[in-house]
């Protein structure tokens, strides 16, 4: 079951042409919900990769950025 902040993610996601740095999809669910927090974001966005909905890999030292893409699948 997806919550909110989890669907509005989802959609940025899935309408974006090209993969999205955690920072960008941040940027974009915070203009539609003030109440999310950057961990939060971080939380769903690993859940959505563990379920299959979207990849994600981490690129850079350190602390690390993320970028987001649709998942594609064989259907």
């Amino acid at each position: 079951m997806k919550d909110d902040i989890s669907e509005q993610i989802l959609k940025i996601i899935t309408d974006s042409e090209a993969p999205l740095e955690t920072k960008e999809v941040y940027e974009r669910v915070k203009a539609e919900m003030s109440d999310v927090s950057r961990s939060k974001l971080m939380y769903r966005l690993n859940v959505l990769r563990g379920d299959g909905e979207i990849q994600g890999k981490s690129v850079g030292s350190g602390k690390g950025v993320w970028i987001w893409w649709k998942a594609y699948t064989n259907e």
